[in-house]
């Protein structure tokens, strides 16, 4: 059993670890860019794009869209909205740690009877 300074203490560090997680997962995916990654700048080795087609060879000529390209949260943007790039991401940091809550609280270990 825990006092009740050490549940304050442990609720206001998680809230901070919840203050400065929405904070970055809004504010730092603006600054996100949206230039190819290093991946997709090696597959697109070998080809040129010229009116939006590859030309030349390479392994990107052979991609295609995603199973999830017309998810509302696809290219990390709400609903194709590149301005909404922050809203993506505090949506994703709610989902993760919901789901990573829910996983801690049905594997915790229980005191015994």
């Amino acid at each position: 059993m825990t006092s009740t300074p050490t549940r304050r203490r442990q609720a206001g560090v998680l809230g901070a670890f919840l203050l400065v997680a929405l904070l970055l997962a809004g504010g730092a995916s603006y600054l996100a860019s949206g230039s190819p990654d290093g991946l997709d700048a090696v597959t697109q080795t070998g080809c040129r794009e010229t009116d939006g087609a590859l030309q030349g060879w390479c392994i990107a000529q052979n991609a295609g869209e995603h199973a999830s390209a017309g998810s509302p949260f696809a290219d990390y943007a709400v609903g194709g909205d590149d301005a909404l790039t922050g809203v993506a991401g505090v949506v994703g940091v709610i989902a993760t740690l919901v789901v990573a809550g829910g996983l801690f609280w049905l594997l915790r270990r229980r005191s015994g009877p």
